[in-house]
């Protein structure tokens, strides 16, 4: 069965459909056909982003992970892991997945660089242990 090529018609202006970034756990969301009609209003990747939002804990980490790097060399790094512990000392492990979400944030709006190996790397599909640092 032969595909039918999409023809920018189809798709809308390239402008009006640029990748965005979901407001809460800061990962790109890909412009889908379903939501042509209201794609300006998209703000969320998920119902359970949309459920989660931003609460004062995700923006604490934002602020922690901010002052972190703020106290060190220009060139230094620190991992998520330092400022959940900052703020939960040992209960830090259950603010991994939240501080993971305030860097991919602070990505997005150019505030951060996240590093696997030295290397930077897309926030949206970094797996496994990371670092954070300032832009570069």
């Amino acid at each position: 069965m032969a595909h039918r090529q999409r023809t920018p018609t189809d798709a809308g202006p390239a402008s009006s459909r640029a990748d965005k970034t979901c407001a809460s756990c800061g990962r790109r969301i890909e412009w889908r056909a379903k939501w042509a009609a209201n794609w300006e209003s998209v703000k969320y990747c998920s119902a359970a982003c949309r459920a989660h939002g931003v609460n004062a804990t995700d923006l604490q980490l934002e602020a922690t992970i901010a002052t972190l790097l703020a106290a060190r060399a220009n060139t230094a790094t620190i991992c998520p892991s330092d400022a959940a512990r900052d703020i939960s000392g040992d209960g830090w492990r259950d603010l991994m997945e939240p501080a993971r979400r305030a860097a991919r944030r602070m990505v997005a709006r150019g505030d951060l660089q996240i590093t696997q190996g030295g290397t930077v790397v897309d926030p949206s599909t970094a797996r496994g242990p990371i670092r954070l640092r300032r832009p570069r």
